[in-house]
C-alpha cells in the first residue's frame, strides 16, 4: 500500500484538492482507494461520499490516528488529508505510516512565509531528518500568467530544500466537480485533459518514490 500523506501550516492551500484529485487518479486506474479525512471540515470524507455510482468509489474513513487500523488490508493508496495547522505531534501517526509527503503552497507572501515555517519544523523530524520520508512542494492556485505567481514559484524553488513536484493551475473546475464528488481524471474532455497535464510531474515524482 502506497501512502500519501498531505500537510499544511495553513488552512484554505489545496489540501482536500490534491487528496481528492489523487484519488480520482487512482481510483480510474482501478486501484483499490481509500482516503482518511483527519480534518475536522471533512472535506475530503464528503467528497469520497458524493461519488456517484458512474465512476470508481473510493473508501472515506474520518477521524484521527485510530482509523488507520480500520484502512482494509487491500487497500493500494491511502490518501491522508490532515488539518489545518498541524504540527509535529499531529503528524506523528502517520509520519510512521506514510511513503511520501506533499506539501501544498499558494503563491501569496503570506502563504510563502508559512510553508517555510512549516517546512523547517518538517526538517526536525527524524524520519525526514534521515531521507527516509521524501517530501515535496505542490504550488497549487497558481496564475502562471502573472508576475506574482512567477515570483512566488522561484522564491519558493530558491529558499525550499524540497522540489516542487508540480505545479497546478488556477482553475473553477476543481470547485464544481469537487461538488460532484469527481475529480478531473472522472473526465476525458479537451479541455479537462488540458489540466490534467499539470499532474503529471507530481505522479511522476510520486512514482519514483513509491
Amino acid at each position: 500500500m502506497l501512502t500519501t500523506l498531505v500537510a499544511s501550516s495553513k488552512g484554505g492551500c489545496g489540501k482536500s484538492t490534491l487528496v481528492t484529485q489523487l484519488a480520482s487518479y487512482w481510483a480510474q486506474a482501478g486501484q483499490h482507494t481509500a482516503i482518511l479525512d483527519a480534518d475536522r471540515q471533512g472535506s475530503s470524507f464528503r467528497w469520497a461520499t458524493l461519488r456517484p455510482d458512474n465512476v470508481p468509489g473510493v473508501l472515506a474513513l474520518e477521524g484521527g490516528k485510530k482509523s488507520l487500523q480500520k484502512v482494509p488490508p487491500d487497500t493500494q493508496q491511502l490518501l491522508i488529508d490532515t488539518p489545518a495547522g498541524v504540527g509535529e505531534r499531529e503528524l506523528e501517526p502517520y509520519i510512521e505510516t506514510a511513503n511520501v509527503l506533499l506539501v501544498p503552497v499558494l503563491p501569496s507572501s503570506f502563504d510563502l512565509h508559512a510553508t517555510l515555517g512549516f517546512i523547517e519544523e518538517l526538517q526536525k523530524i527524524n524520519r525526514i531528518r534521515r531521507g527516509k520520508l521524501p517530501v515535496a512542494l505542490v504550488a497549487n492556485r497558481l496564475k502562471p500568467w502573472t508576475h506574482a505567481s512567477q515570483d512566488a514559484v522561484a522564491q519558493l524553488a530558491e529558499q525550499s530544500p524540497f522540489p516542487i513536484a508540480a505545479q497546478l493551475r488556477d482553475s473553477q473546475a476543481y470547485v464544481l466537480l469537487s461538488a460532484l464528488g469527481k475529480g478531473i481524471f472522472d473526465y476525458q474532455s479537451e479541455q479537462v485533459r488540458n489540466h490534467q497535464q499539470d499532474w503529471k510531474a507530481l505522479l511522476r515524482w510520486i512514482k519514483r518514490h513509491q
